[in-house]
């Protein structure tokens, strides 16, 4: 099936994450629709697992739903040429004030493909050590009052199951490290893995 662009109209282009556009699509068999979706710049996302397997979890509030929710430490792929692990790397040491020995890429995820092109990869850090407190990031905004906690691995899978965990990544970050747990983390792609659906703002 073929799908082509025949033109895009920039609807939000000011925003401080995201742009707006109505893409006009021909579709197969020849009909013309417009597409509304938001261009993202793409996130990762840390499943930190210590020597005890417990999952590392922060509480952080989002303001679209108005209340705060259990998530992992994650961030925006926002500084230009930046590899994805290094990212993760700096979001486990901003909002968690942690650091991995290994990381290994565990589930990429488009989280609303429908709606954007958002794409988030997973990784999975272990070997965990703290950062010193005189390199500790000082968080600010929502971030200044997050807190984190760590759970044993079956316990945060019970909280995905139950409907505490209600974050999509944590969601499925968690329910992939469970399984990664059972399989003895054979078979998890390496940190630079290709990641075809990582997206871009141009």
């Amino acid at each position: 099936m073929t799908y082509e662009l025949v033109s895009r109209t920039p609807q939000f282009t000011s925003g401080r994450v995201i742009d707006v556009v109505t893409d006009e699509v021909t579709m197969p068999g020849g009909n013309t629709r417009l597409r509304d979706w938001i261009i993202h710049p793409g996130a990762v996302g840390v499943v930190a697992v210590d020597s005890s397997d417990r999952v590392l979890l922060v509480r952080q509030y989002r303001h679209p739903v108005g209340r705060e929710l259990w998530e992992l430490p994650a961030g925006l792929l926002d500084v230009e040429g930046e590899p994805a692990v290094v990212s993760a790397a700096r979001e486990l040491a901003e909002e968690a004030d942690l650091r991995a020995g290994r990381f290994d890429t565990l589930v990429d995820l488009l989280t609303t493909p429908g709606a954007s092109n958002e794409a988030i990869r997973i990784y999975l850090a272990r070997e965990i050590s703290g950062v010193p407190e005189a390199e500790r990031y000082t968080r600010f905004d929502e971030e200044a009052g997050m807190t984190t906690a760590w759970f044993a691995l079956d316990e945060a899978v019970d909280m995905v199951l139950g409907g505490s965990i209600e974050n999509a990544a944590a969601a499925a970050g968690v329910l992939a490290a469970f399984a990664a747990h059972a399989r003895g983390y054979t078979g998890l792609r390496g940190p630079d893995a290709p990641w075809a659906a990582r997206p871009s703002r141009v």
